[in-house]
């Protein structure tokens, strides 16, 4: 029911498409870009929905005050705590490998503001891991999410980095001028 209603709010009466030509494994990293809108959230939490998918995700932790907190929680929210070093990476890495499914969406700007130095720690998650990243670009001038591309991470960041950045860099955001993939 809920995924019907989700579907339908998101295809029909929002009109937006979606071109997912990936297989998508037990495990797996979702890198999630541009991140320029509240509205990302929005459209990410009803996607997933509409398509049967229970995936956490990351959220800076002024969002977890009572009562959204327990609302985000729910949805699968887990809280980044920035002004801490809290060994995140380290203990998603370990949660994903001993778990028989892992699912996690990360925004690498890690804020929607401009940003052209890209947050790592998605990479490193999925490097220390072993699991892939699944490019979602989300394109609000087509109405369009996408996967059409999955990162083995293999260590050589600066590489591969550059190899998701350029993937990001067709789609559109809903504020673009708030967007960027830094130099190239």
């Amino acid at each position: 029911m809920l995924r019907k209603f989700c579907a339908w709010i998101l295809y029909k009466r929002m009109g937006w498409t979606k071109d997912i030509t990936l297989t998508h494994p037990h495990k797996f990293i979702i890198a999630l870009a541009p991140h320029t809108s509240n509205w990302d959230f929005i459209i990410g939490l009803l996607y997933s929905r509409a398509e049967g998918m229970r995936i956490n995700f990351l959220m800076k932790k002024e969002w977890f005050f009572w009562p959204l907190g327990c609302w985000f929680r729910h949805l699968g929210g887990i809280a980044v705590y920035r002004d801490r070093h809290t060994s995140m990476t380290d203990n998603l890495a370990a949660a994903a490998k001993s778990s028989p499914e892992f699912r996690l969406c990360i925004t690498p700007e890690g804020t929607r503001s401009l940003n052209p130095e890209w947050k790592k720690g998605f990479y490193y998650i999925a490097l220390k891991a072993g699991i892939p990243i699944l490019l979602y670009g989300v394109d609000y001038q087509k109405k369009m999410i996408a996967c059409t591309k999955m990162i083995e991470p293999n260590g050589d960041i600066d590489t591969q980095m550059k190899e998701i950045k350029l993937y990001f860099s067709k789609f559109t955001g809903k504020r673009p001028e708030l967007f960027t993939t830094g130099t190239l």
